[in-house]
């Protein structure tokens, strides 16, 4: 699990969570999101491929939970293999965002390092800010 505290309300984090314009603006190259359950969830994180999913469970504005994996031939995370949720907790007058992602293989410590530098891309968008061009883009997703 990853935590962040966020100064803004749940609402806020909220739309960058779960619409398409509020993801691409700290996460991806390009995307596709349907916030319902059954609903795609698609993102070019580096622009060298999608992860890709399906939304799960929404919960408005405190849950959303998504498969999420890469349509990248030969990927250790296949599409859809994992199970992402990212719950939204009013907390001292902004937002508590806890990140868990499930049924990761042993040892793939790359899911958790992407989600550290891209939370830390959302919280700084979530108060206001602007977190600048994404260095990662352009690298490999492997």
């Amino acid at each position: 699990m990853i935590e962040r505290q966020i100064a803004a309300r749940p609402e806020t984090v909220w739309e960058l969570v779960s619409s398409l314009e509020g993801w691409l603006q700290w996460q991806g190259t390009a995307a596709e999101i349907s916030p319902d359950p059954g609903g795609a969830h698609r993102v070019n994180i580096r622009g060298d491929g999608f992860a890709a999913g399906r939304v799960v469970e929404v919960v408005p504005p405190r849950r959303i939970s998504f498969t999420w994996g890469f349509e990248i031939p030969d990927h250790p995370l296949p599409p859809g293999s994992t199970l992402v949720t990212i719950d939204l907790v009013a907390n001292d007058g902004g937002t508590l965002l806890r990140l868990t992602q499930e049924r990761i293989p042993e040892g793939f410590d790359a899911v958790r390092q992407g989600w550290e530098h891209y939370l830390g891309r959302l919280v700084v968008v979530a108060e206001g800010g602007d977190p600048g061009p994404d260095p990662l883009v352009g690298m490999s997703s492997r």
